[in-house]
């Protein structure tokens, strides 16, 4: 059986949400128990997501396999609730790289290498290479960027490109545009929608659906100006508004028959009653919106001006609390804003402190961590939090007074936070991290244990820096636990201090494991002995 593309581009500008709708999109299709999967195209130079600051581009999502990924595939794995390989993520660099070398080899023959066919084909190669190998019966393929960006024009004639070879029945374009309302006129405007169709109807494509981004639901008399314009039935213009979650998006779009339009286009036939996956995810996503009572944390950390530099923790919060019955309230703080002052914090019923990288507003995080300690304050670090506690601790507990990381001070004293041995010959910065799942072993009567109740677990890993054992006796015999380890003992894991309300810290990053009602288990943990 042939598997069916979806290609979804975008128009008028960046972060209108084509990840929330390709995702969105996606459940619905696995919710109807067809086999789907999300590829998403990022027309950049760069080779990952690895080396981007994560307030210009969002978080690095790592996958099982240790890509360093769009935010987006953390999008895809939280709707569908499965894994998504970094093979998913092709960038323009990934294209380039491959054609290159595969000139370098003499594999096209004295051919002149040129934009078509050989980019086109490499892009298209990829793409088909993914719905075979998995066997999918709908594969959506979103194309980052805007139309009209020279970036994604490769990669837009490709799908074009597809459509022509496959046939119109086996590919669906969706556009999705906006429909801005000025409080002025007060009125839905849709001259940008028609000029983003235009757009891409000049590079070759025809939109079948309009994804209309918009603050309240589309009028019908929007739909049909929409529709006059772009050359797209008005039954196949969807309103895609503001609501409360991201995840009641799936329903607004079924509720306007968007799976029926689907199914009559790729002239799908036979499908199963799907009420049971339905009713499951309903229940998942109204218990993300109930009402209940409020758990403050804090997260301190060196990226906060971005929310979505963050998405995945905001995210694996929300599904803990919402396990418990629960709301979580988050507080994005500043880490630079502690240096002096850490007394702000005392407010707040848990602090969590997420990844990062470098010397910006570390000495904050420290006093976060210890502030956190003295007060009794539940706290969850992780990767950098995971670190920065190890030196808050051999400051102000072991004795240590000029504990530091190599990576925030080069000649420090005590390195208690130093660089992975196989890490010192490196010279390339991306891809080079310790990266994707390893295998953790967890002592026996430790709080890790409890929080898992496994004594081995697989975590994704993104660091460069790890806890220096020769420290290990002397942060034991001041009371502090590591009860998690990986590659035979050779590095620690978790942290946590049993006399503490709620210390942990791990090395790994547990927020890409949760999900929307299957909450990752620190993080449940943490939240739980935040709200009690």
């Amino acid at each position: 059986m042939q598997t069916k593309f979806i290609f979804i581009t975008g128009g008028v500008m960046s972060g209108l949400g084509k990840g929330v709708i390709s995702s969105s999109i996606a459940k619905l299709l696995q919710l109807t128990d067809q086999k789907v999967s999300c590829v998403k195209i990022d027309p950049y130079l760069n080779y990952d997501a690895g080396t981007m600051n994560p307030i210009a581009h969002g978080e690095v999502f790592v996958t099982e396999d240790g890509g360093e990924c769009d935010m987006d595939i953390g999008n895809y794995e939280r709707f569908l609730n499965q894994d998504i390989p970094k093979s998913h993520n092709i960038t323009t660099a990934q294209i380039y790289s491959r054609v290159i070398e595969a000139e370098r080899k003499g594999e096209y023959l004295g051919a002149c290498v040129q934009i078509i066919p050989h980019i086109t084909d490499e892009i298209k190669n990829r793409i088909r290479n993914i719905a075979q190998d998995e066997n999918l019966d709908i594969l959506l393929v979103e194309c980052g960027g805007t139309v009209g960006d020279i970036e994604s024009l490769p990669f837009l004639e490709a799908l074009r490109q597809i459509r022509a070879e496959d046939g119109q029945e086996n590919v669906i374009f969706i556009h999705v545009t906006l429909v801005p309302s000025l409080d002025v006129v007060g009125e839905q405007k849709t001259k940008p929608t028609q000029h983003s169709v235009q757009e891409l109807r000049r590079i070759g494509i025809q939109p079948d659906l309009l994804a209309v981004r918009c603050v309240q639901p589309l009028l019908e008399k929007t739909k049909k100006k929409i529709s006059m314009f772009t050359n797209v039935s008005i039954k196949d213009v969807f309103s895609c508004h503001d609501v409360k979650s991201i995840f009641m998006v799936p329903q607004i779009l079924y509720d306007q028959g968007l799976v029926d339009t689907v199914f009559k286009k790729f002239a799908k036939v036979g499908l199963i009653n799907a009420s049971a996956n339905w009713d499951k995810w309903n229940s998942i996503v109204d218990s993300l919106q109930k009402p209940a009572d409020i758990v403050k944390i804090a997260m301190v950390g060196k990226y906060v001006t971005l929310a979505d530099s963050y998405v995945s923790v905001n995210q694996a919060l929300k599904h803990a609390a919402a396990s418990i019955s629960k709301n979580v309230s988050i507080d994005l703080i500043d880490s630079d804003t502690l240096n002096g002052d850490s007394k702000k914090l005392a407010e707040y019923d848990g602090i969590l402190v997420p990844g990062g990288f470098g010397i910006r507003g570390s000495e904050g995080i420290i006093k976060t961590a210890n502030f956190a300690r003295e007060k009794n304050i539940p706290y969850l670090g992780i990767c950098f939090g995971f670190q920065l506690a190890v030196i808050a601790f051999g400051r102000h507990v072991s004795g240590l007074n000029n504990a530091n990381s190599a990576e925030i001070d080069p000649k420090t004293e005590n390195p208690v936070i130093d660089l992975l041995p196989e890490q010192k010959s490196v010279s390339n910065m991306g891809g080079s991290l310790r990266l994707g799942a390893n295998e953790i072993k967890i002592k026996d009567n430790s709080l890790a244990f409890k929080i898992y109740n496994s004594s081995i677990i697989n975590k994704r890993h993104r660091h460069r820096y790890e806890f220096n054992k020769k420290y290990l006796d002397t942060y034991i015999e001041k009371g502090m636990v590591f009860s998690g380890e990986s590659d035979n003992g050779k590095r620690m894991e978790i942290l946590e201090i049993p006399s503490h309300k709620f210390f942990l810290g791990v090395q790994y990053h547990p927020e890409f494991n949760s999900r929307p009602g299957f909450p990752e288990e620190s993080f449940k943990a943490f939240v739980s002995a935040a709200s009690s």
